[in-house]
């Protein structure tokens, strides 16, 4: 047994190790204020735990972590990009739409920043629903002659995932070449005889950042949260949707399973195939990527819903995803509808939900009544009560479990991914969403939301009043680690 003198000797080693660590946040790491004073809260008020929990959680990440050879020879799609930016500084920009010609800022902003061309879908389709979503996935998959490119944070070994595999090595054995990208953290509980007949029939598997049991750090944040899939170059698809049997509603803890995702054609496939070429490039170094026609088959006539695949992530100095949000809730004039399962903003989109609803926009949020995360949830609770009292309307999904992330503004433009309404997706975990500008598309989504709402119980500041105050405490401690969530 550890006497209490060793246990105060091993309490102040872990103080004056706090210390240092704590001179390092403040100035040698690239980390908001907020988030600095958050981890400097807890290193000093639970020294030993807090020493433990940035290790696990506080690190930044560093490029060397990632394999270096992510860069390859696109030279159509960059010198599209280029021309695109020197055509809108210069006012030449032609063919746009109203809604485009509105959102010219935004366009500008996420070419600049995010080397996103501005590119069009000759069609869009919506899924809300799992069931539908894989079915049309699958149906994709066994029409593909060429490649299939996956990309999914979890990647489970159930039902679904095993169905997915099969007709995966079953293209692979065609000669297709598929390949497969997971996040290692999101799909650890994978065994690792998995993949064993896939990788026999010649498909190819990397994970990004695997877990690894002997690190002291096994990088539980900067995660790889996207969620891709390209078929021939022709078929992508992008949301909120991984794989597994939640997924399609089959776990009683969730119950039905409300995500979106987009399945695209057209052009604007060749920007989701271009960052699934950057991201394998980073994870893997057996099988690096180069560019090849057949990955960016031309497309005869590039016209339709246009839109641009924005990525952002932690190596980033801009929180690009999240800038977007604040660009389109500014150029709200009548409605903003968001749907997100972990509602955890920093100030400047709490200010801008704000401002946006005391000037006369209806702000709508939607949130789950279920948690999967008690703590977050929690937080979630937290700033939806904040922003009650500025009239923003908040409710609360009840038909199963709300995992859609959805951004729409004015039934004219519309924001749909993998990154949610919180500080992780703004700036610790690799994430991806699709920004739509088409009034037809972004009409649909509001009505889905419509919909929803349906099926969705109203928060009011009775409610809050009422609750327990147990509920009370665990909200507001919440809300102060909130930047380290």
């Amino acid at each position: 047994m550890i006497s209490f003198e060793w246990l105060n000797i091993l309490s102040n080693i872990f103080i004056f190790l706090n210390v240092i660590l704590a001179f390092f946040i403040l100035f040698y790491e690239r980390k908001k204020a907020s988030s600095a004073w958050a981890w400097i809260l807890i290193l000093f008020f639970v020294p030993i735990l807090g020493f433990f929990l940035y290790l696990l959680f506080g690190r930044p990440l560093k490029q060397k972590r990632l394999n270096q050879s992510t860069a390859y020879e696109n030279p159509d799609y960059h010198e599209n990009m280029d021309r695109q930016l020197k055509e809108i500084k210069s006012g030449s920009f032609s063919n746009s739409s109203p809604v485009e010609k509105e959102m010219m800022d935004l366009i500008q902003m996420n070419l600049t920043r995010t080397e996103a061309p501005l590119s069009k879908a000759t069609d869009v389709k919506i899924f809300n629903d799992g069931k539908m979503k894989f079915n049309k996935l699958f149906e994709d998959i066994r029409h593909a002659k060429d490649h299939i490119h996956l990309q999914y944070f979890i990647l489970n070994d159930d039902d679904l995932g095993r169905r997915l595999m099969s007709l995966l090595t079953e293209k692979a054995r065609e000669g297709v070449n598929v390949q497969f990208l997971y996040d290692g953290l999101g799909s650890k509980s994978l065994s690792k005889s998995f993949f064993n007949e896939f990788l026999a029939a010649g498909g190819k598997t990397t994970a990004f950042l695997p877990v690894m049991l002997s690190s002291i750090n096994p990088r539980l944040n900067h995660r790889n949260h996207r969620k891709i899939v390209v078929v021939d170059g022709l078929i992508g698809y992008i949301g909120g949707f991984n794989v597994g049997d939640e997924y399609l509603g089959k776990k009683k803890e969730f119950g039905y399973w409300r995500d979106t995702h987009l399945r695209i054609e057209g052009e604007a496939v060749h920007s989701l195939q271009n960052r699934f070429f950057i991201d394998w490039n980073q994870a893997s170094k057996k099988h690096p990527m180069n560019y090849a026609e057949n990955y960016f088959p031309p497309i005869g006539n590039p016209t339709g819903t246009p839109m641009q695949i924005v990525a952002s992530g932690p190596l980033d100095i801009q929180e690009d995803i999240k800038n977007g949000y604040l660009k389109m809730i500014h150029h709200a004039r009548e409605s903003i509808y968001l749907q997100t399962p972990y509602f955890i903003p920093d100030q400047s989109i709490m200010d801008a939900l704000r401002t946006a609803s005391l000037g006369g926009v209806d702000v709508q949020i939607m949130i789950p009544h279920l948690a999967d995360h008690l703590f977050v949830h929690s937080a979630t609770l937290a700033f939806a009560r904040e922003l009650l009292q500025d009239g923003v309307k908040v409710y609360r999904y009840k038909n199963g479990f709300l995992h859609s992330k959805v951004l729409i503004v004015d039934g004219k433009a519309y924001s749909v991914g993998s990154a949610n309404m919180d500080i992780r997706s703004f700036a610790l975990n690799f994430e991806l969403n699709a920004f739509v500008y088409d009034s037809q598309s972004a009409l649909k989504m509001a009505d889905l939301f419509v919909q929803d709402k349906k099926l969705s119980t109203k928060l009011t500041q009775e409610i809050y009043e009422n609750q327990s105050w147990k509920d009370n405490v665990k909200q507001n401690i919440a809300k102060l680690v909130s930047p380290i969530l």
